[in-house]
């Protein structure tokens, strides 16, 4: 976890100012994604904590055109000791009790991305390790995780559990390796069951047959089967000491590591988006209030990409981009004036050094994207880099962008009854209408209370890139058709086609009646289910007038008990009222003859 990180955390407790954010969350609603000639691969994802909404969201929306997924960084991992059990904590209500949670995730679900919130580990030293160890509580644990993804209908979970690397011990890790493997293993299972996605994010790791040796707790090579997606932390490399954040050589080492035990497309480099600035020297008595901190040896104190360039400049300095780290750095003079603890004016005079990625950085780090054919890049966070720094991994997008790919829909009807097949067809291409063969289509449907699309089902193309499948349809649907990306070729989203569904009737009814008996007229709606208002008319003086309303029962049935009818002939008709996902039918009408 980086210092920035921890800092952020400690002040979570701090109020974003509900004007500013209701602004923010205005202005996106209506901003437009940076565009371009051709379409850039989307190989940025990242992290958008909780307590930086105002700033992150307008990087991500703004950016879309580079981004499919991020992971908003807004819930922990908690212990509850009276029931024994964890918990998913709430990180982002109460730093933001004026932004509602809906009002973002509005925002990323509108724009089209995919949302793997991210859960830390926020319990104490060795607590998660020891759930790990008990098979039933590795259990609750899953399945706490599983349910929190599915009752929020997230894309997939983020698993961000640091306390195994830098509060439990090294010395713990050959115990906790085979507990978090065998964990991940249960979670991805039922993740996997849902069409849900596991992403792993860990700090780095390296060749175990190598000198060098990374945070072996993680266990990739165990981990990889099971897992969708990971996230290597590839900086923190110094921290105590001045040097860059995460140099160019150590991180494709671990990339390299990486891609040699899974599929380079689960694999995602990351980037810093922040800074480090250290004493190195100090003459004179600094000021008491100062006397600690500005000291060689003391702890870095952190900035962000953005504001690196204006820092350099306020003391009269430039960066210098440093080709072998792939990292800027830049030293310059600060002076800090006061009284020492006596009150006595003083002065020092503090030497520091800065490091930080910026645009070249990122640009060689989206390079490693394009060299060994990675899932992508992973940015901490976004929106603290500089506006060049989206340019330059943009660049590189473009150049490596895949061969687009176009799908089109069509069905023999638009409208249907309950329970009645409808044919669908599709033709998958590239841009010059070559066919794309045997590649796995999803098709998918949404209704007026889905929030997000759902899997109706797939098929494969054929060697003309056509496809035809029925799918029965549960009630008013839009459906489409998707193709997952690869490397050579890009995602593909085809035409929306709205589908109306009508509910079913079938009616009991008397065909004739003596006067005056009472009788009934019952019946089922389709598909079945409670609730559904149902009103019988009866023709009377020339109009149709409503003259009994019910609701239907659990299997969808109803009745109208009528008392009984004068000599005539009486003509019904039977209606189910429109609801927020239906809209109103009717039976044809019937005559019973009343003698």
């Amino acid at each position: 976890m980086t210092d920035l990180k921890i800092k952020r955390l400690k002040n979570k407790k701090s109020l974003i100012a509900s004007l500013a954010l209701f602004a923010v969350f205005l202005t996106l609603f209506t901003a437009n994604p940076a565009s371009s000639a051709n379409q850039p691969r989307k190989i940025l994802t990242g992290w958008i904590p909780y307590w930086s909404i105002k700033t992150s969201l307008p990087a991500v929306v703004n950016n879309a055109d580079l981004i499919k997924e991020v992971m908003p960084f807004w819930y922990t991992l908690k212990y509850n000791s009276s029931a024994k059990s964890a918990f998913v904590a709430d990180l982002y209500s109460p730093a933001n009790p004026s932004v509602p949670i809906a009002n973002p995730l509005a925002t990323l679900r509108g724009a089209g991305f995919q949302v793997i919130p991210t859960i830390t580990d926020g319990m104490d030293k060795l607590v998660l390790a020891n759930l790990l160890a008990s098979a039933a509580n590795r259990t609750k644990v899953a399945q706490t995780i599983s349910d929190f993804v599915v009752m929020n209908n997230y894309d997939g979970i983020d698993l961000d559990f640091e306390g195994f690397a830098f509060v439990d011990g090294n010395k713990t890790w050959a115990k906790t390796a085979p507990l978090w493997a065998a964990f991940v293993k249960e979670l991805s299972v039922l993740l996997h069951a849902n069409k849900k996605l596991l992403s792993v994010s860990t700090p780095y790791n390296f060749n175990p047959s190598e000198r060098q040796k990374g945070y072996t707790v993680y266990a990739w090579p165990q981990i990889a089967p099971y897992i969708d997606r990971l996230r290597i932390m590839t900086y923190d490399y110094s921290v105590a000491k001045v040097g860059p954040i995460g140099p160019i050589a150590w991180t494709e080492k671990t990339v390299a590591y990486a891609t040699s035990i899974m599929p380079a497309s689960k694999v995602y480099v990351g980037v810093a988006g922040f800074g480090r600035d250290w004493v190195t020297k100090v003459e004179g008595i600094c000021p008491a209030p100062f006397a600690k901190a500005i000291k060689a040896g003391a702890k870095a104190a952190t900035f962000v990409m953005r504001d690196a360039t204006s820092l350099a400049a306020s003391y009269n300095t430039a960066p210098v981009f440093d080709a072998k780290n792939g990292e800027a750095t830049f030293t310059y003079t600060k002076s800090y004036e006061g009284t020492t603890a006596a009150g006595l004016s003083t002065i020092c005079s503090a030497t520091r050094t800065a490091w930080y990625q910026n645009a070249q950085s990122f640009k060689m780090r989206a390079d490693l994207v394009a060299k060994y054919k990675l899932g992508g890049m992973t940015a901490w966070t976004l929106g603290m880099e500089e506006p060049l720094a989206m340019d330059a991994i943009r660049q590189t997008a473009i150049n490596i962008a895949p061969a687009k790919v176009l799908s089109t829909l069509t069905t023999d009807k638009t409208s249907s009854l309950y329970a009645r097949v409808i044919n669908l067809n599709g033709l998958i291409t590239l841009e010059d209408t070559t066919p794309v063969a045997a590649i796995p289509v999803r098709i998918e449907g949404k209704s007026a209370t889905d929030p997000t699309w759902r899997l109706l089902g797939t098929v494969t193309s054929g060697a003309d890139g056509k496809f035809a499948a029925p799918i029965l349809f549960g009630k008013p649907t839009s459906v489409r058709i998707t193709t997952e990306g690869t490397w050579e070729r890009a995602e593909s989203v085809s035409n929306e086609i709205a589908i109306q569904i009508d509910r079913t009737m079938s009616l009991s009814a008397p065909a004739t009646m003596k006067s005056g008996a009472p009788f009934a007229i019952s019946g089922v709606v389709r598909p079945r289910s409670a609730g559904a208002t149902v009103s019988l008319m009866k023709y009377t003086a020339g109009a149709w007038k409503s003259v009994a309303t019910t609701t239907t029962d659990e299997q969808g049935g109803f009745t109208f008990a009528i008392s009984g009818e004068k000599r005539s002939i009486v003509r019904y008709q039977v209606l189910v009222q429109s609801d927020a996902i239906w809209r109103q039918v009717a039976a044809p009408e019937f005559s019973i003859i009343i003698r």
